[in-house]
């Protein structure tokens, strides 16, 4: 049984969903970094994406110097804020931490980072100086991670940036798929303000580009174009059952929990497929939105999945059981879910197999699918030029462009699923690639 009830108000959702990484207070921030060793040649810099000079920022919160921490992290990651919150800083930076190797706590980065640039977002700090106007402009599509960080460094570097987002909000996974328990809607979006104050490019909100004749106006209006599509819906399982009410995808379920809340759909038992960081993400939140049971259903062993350890551990914490080497096979019901039959698994020289007469059902009244999104090959196959690779993802060079075309790229449709802070830097580094194309 869960201990969550579903919640029937915001204060009760915010209950359910405590953050994982609640703000410090000046004298916590003091004596956290205190502990800091100031390392050199610091691994955690190193086990950055965006290599935030991690050691310095934090040297500055200890000496009183919160505004030039800010400028410290935001001058190598645009997602400052948004990442102390949502990185999985126990497999990177903190993971990396030397204190690790000592089985001492590792100083926590997400948190300082937080303190700093939450203090900086609140006082509305001009950290950046743009460029003079280079008379180019660069349209950019998808105002997620990699599309604003893109933008922002453009604005940098002296370009007109117009963004074109099909949603009515900013910030792509932030705000529509990541866990509320990492960080608020409030939050992803505060910062979103932020960065567009700062940096003053434009949003061009439910501006949906689906078209070739949408492509070619941007072709033919921009000096270069950006790639921030992200991936698409949740890729179906391939078995019967899957058109039944409540069997859902779990990124289209978690953007509904995002942004209604209490209103969001959920099921008295839930069965969550899959083996990855979105299925304990899906499986965390049915708990926490007062499901009686929830079990995580994988083809392979528990040691197998894709998922961090630590998302495990938090999901396995708030009641979710573990159903491992079961394969779906059928969704049953008549018109809504009323169950799983599945067939027990094994390995043989070193292939998944499948162990006949070992059917067995678990009864349910929802199914969250976290098997994976798809490609947006159909979007991509209205550019001419564009390059992809067998799994559909956006091939680029070393300039993030694809192609001999005006297209450059980066985030999800590019790495296939990755963090908002590999996003953030690669968007960042596709401006520099656009500008180094403009200027050759």
């Amino acid at each position: 049984m869960s201990e969550f009830k579903k919640p029937s108000s915001e204060q009760e959702f915010e209950q359910n969903f405590q953050q994982l990484k609640p703000l410090m207070n000046e004298t916590e921030a003091y004596y956290e970094s205190s502990r800091c060793l100031f390392c050199y040649d610091a691994p955690c810099v190193k086990a950055c994406p965006t290599e935030i000079d991690i050691p310095l920022f934090i040297r500055q919160i200890n000496s009183g110097d919160i505004d030039g921490s800010a400028s410290t992290i935001y001058a190598s990651n645009y997602f400052g804020n948004t990442c102390g919150k949502v990185c999985p800083t126990e497999v990177l930076c903190e993971g990396a931490c030397v204190f690790t190797e000592q089985n001492v706590k590792p100083i926590e980065i997400g948190r300082l980072q937080n303190h700093a640039t939450k203090q900086a977002i609140e006082k509305n700090k001009k950290l950046v100086n743009l460029g003079d106007s280079n008379g180019r402009k660069v349209a950019i599509i998808g105002a997620g991670p990699s599309g604003i960080s893109c933008a922002c460094e453009l604005r940098t570097l002296g370009y007109e940036v117009d963004v074109f987002e099909a949603k009515e909000k900013p910030s792509g996974l932030s705000v529509h798929g990541v866990a509320p328990y990492k960080i608020t809607n409030e939050e992803a979006l505060i910062e979103m303000d932020y960065l567009q104050s700062q940096f003053g490019y434009t949003v061009k909100y439910n501006s949906s580009v689906q078209s070739k004749e949408d492509i070619q106006k941007l072709e033919a209006n921009y000096d270069a174009v950006f790639l921030g599509i992200g991936l698409g819906d949740t890729s179906t399982v391939g078995i019967p059952g899957e058109e039944l009410e409540n069997c859902l995808g779990a990124t289209e379920w978690i953007e509904e929990l995002k942004m209604d809340h209490l209103d969001a759909n959920i099921g008295r038992k839930v069965v969550v497929l899959g083996g990855g960081n979105t299925a304990m993400d899906a499986a965390s939140e049915s708990a926490r939105m007062g499901a009686e049971s929830v079990t995580l259903a994988y083809r392979r062993s528990a040691d197998q999945m894709g998922a961090y350890a630590f998302e495990w551990d938090l999901a396995k914490g708030v009641g979710v059981q573990g159903e491992f080497n079961a394969t779906p096979i059928e969704i049953l019901g008549n018109d809504k879910v009323e169950g799983v039959r599945f067939k027990r698994t094994g390995s043989q020289n070193g292939k998944l197999i499948e162990v006949e007469g070992s059917e067995f059902e678990i009864p349910c009244d929802m199914v969250i699918k976290a098997t994976g999104q798809r490609k947006q090959t159909d979007f991509l196959t209205l550019i001419d030029g564009i390059q992809t690779d067998v799994k559909g993802r956006i091939e680029i060079d070393v300039y993030g462009r694809s192609g001999d075309t005006k297209f450059f790229a980066g985030g999800d449709a590019v790495n296939g699923g990755a963090e908002v802070v590999n996003a953030a830097a690669e968007g960042k580094m596709a401006a520099v690639g656009i500008h180094e194309y403009l200027i050759s």
